[in-house]
């Protein structure tokens, strides 16, 4: 008869098996970069906006979720980071999956200690499960707003309370993944937060509008202030209209120079194709974006010339911030 720690085991390795060496057939690869990275990487560079998609017959979707992506697996991921020379990883719960989030879990135990990750919760996750979570190497909450379409400010500002009041206990942080308008709209309440922020793909800029856009001033108000850390190139080819991304360099270097200290890299590998589509429902496969990583990568000394600007950026900013 097996023991309960060799069923747990059992399910453990089940998990990240379905992480590790699923069943491909009908799912598209996951992008990988066909550009090689052209300057010196620092030793514990960190991608600190990654997902894992594991075999959906282990780790189901939510039912209400807004896309369907295809698998994108820890094997393909440590693809991506031996490819751009990348030795840590933060895994980000996807809206796919709502408030489960085994997959992420199951993923950042499959990359060992080299990974860290940020989880998604509501109401119903109880301090146990919180704590369980911290354990593994949790150490923020993800408040996705723009995948689910909330727009509102008054939504946002009682959520966000409502995540302050779970992390501030654990030193953790609270994410946000949302747009200029609702930034601009809580940052007197960003501003007295008493956990650090981190704030995704550039805020929701759009390199077009520059740097009057409604909102972008706001944004880099409160990296300035130190309050917020804001993750730039995650999303810079959504961001851009032009093909070398060109004009996403006056947005990078504004909130650079604000404060480089609170400026994170992240791929948002596997460039999950979110955005809506005429015709496509919720449950059609999404495929991804076909992003080369490495070309994005290689425009970071473009946007941060000087390399120990760099090395905070990719190294130091994010041990401090995840605890590496």
């Amino acid at each position: 008869m097996l023991t309960r720690r060799e069923v747990v085991k059992g399910g453990i390795a089940a998990g990240i098996a379905g992480l590790v060496g699923p069943d491909r057939t009908a799912f598209a690869a996951a992008p990988q970069p066909r550009t090689k990275v052209n300057f010196d990487v620092p030793p514990g560079s960190c991608d600190c906006h990654v997902h894992v998609f594991g075999d959906p017959k282990k780790y189901p979707f939510f039912a209400g979720r807004t896309y369907t992506p295809p698998v994108a697996s820890v094997e393909e991921l440590r693809q991506l980071l031996a490819a751009l020379r990348l030795e840590r990883v933060v895994v980000v719960q996807p809206s796919v999956y709502g408030t489960d989030n085994a997959c992420t879990l199951d993923g950042m135990r499959a990359l060992g200690s080299g990974a860290r990750g940020v989880a998604v919760i509501d109401d119903k996750t109880t301090d146990a499960e919180l704590d369980a979570m911290g354990k593994a190497g949790i150490r923020g909450i993800r408040l996705n707003l723009a995948t689910a379409g909330i727009n509102d400010p008054s939504v946002a500002r009682q959520r966000f309370a409502n995540a302050v009041a779970r992390a501030e206990k654990r030193g953790w942080h609270i994410q946000f993944n949302t747009q200029l308008p609702v930034i601009e709209a809580l940052s007197p309440q960003f501003l007295a937060s008493p956990v650090p922020l981190v704030i995704d793909h550039f805020g929701g800029a759009t390199a077009a509008r520059g740097l009057d856009q409604p909102g972008f001033g706001a944004l880099v108000n409160l990296v300035k202030s130190g309050k917020a850390y804001v993750k730039i190139s995650g999303s810079a080819d959504s961001v851009s209209t032009q093909p070398d991304l060109a004009d996403v360099t006056p947005l990078a270097r504004a909130l650079v120079q604000a404060n480089p200290q609170r400026i994170l890299w992240g791929s948002n590998w596997p460039h999950p194709g979110s955005n809506p589509v005429a015709g496509r429902k919720p449950t059609d496969l999404a495929p991804p974006m076909q992003t080369d990583d490495g070309k994005v990568l290689n425009l970071l000394p473009v946007w941060v010339p000087d390399a120990a600007t760099r090395r905070l950026i990719l190294s130091e900013n994010p041990a401090r911030l995840y605890g590496f």
